[in-house]
């Protein structure tokens, strides 16, 4: 389970294009926390997940991010709707 939120993480990041520097300011987590979190090292707490869905720029992942279902309609997506593309998330 872990492993599949990092995977989640990493996957939202590169759909937006945006390095794990990037990320990691605009969520307010350390670099060093992103990076074990992506590489499968670190489990991730309810208050890293909420600090990276809280981020208006990645609030619209939050459905996918805990239950892996989209809304579209909502504004819910996954990173393979993402403006960049499913190309972008591998």
């Amino acid at each position: 389970m872990t492993q599949d939120y990092g995977n989640k993480i990493r996957a939202i990041r590169m759909a937006e294009g945006i390095t794990q520097t990037a990320m990691a300011k605009e969520c307010g987590i350390a670099l060093s926390r992103l990076r074990n979190i992506e590489s499968g090292g670190d489990g991730v707490g309810l208050k890293t997940i909420e600090r990276i869905v809280s981020t208006a720029r990645l609030e619209k992942y939050t459905l996918w991010m805990m239950i892996g279902k989209t809304t579209e309609a909502a504004g819910q997506i996954s990173p393979a709707l993402s403006h960049s593309g499913p190309e972008k998330t591998e």
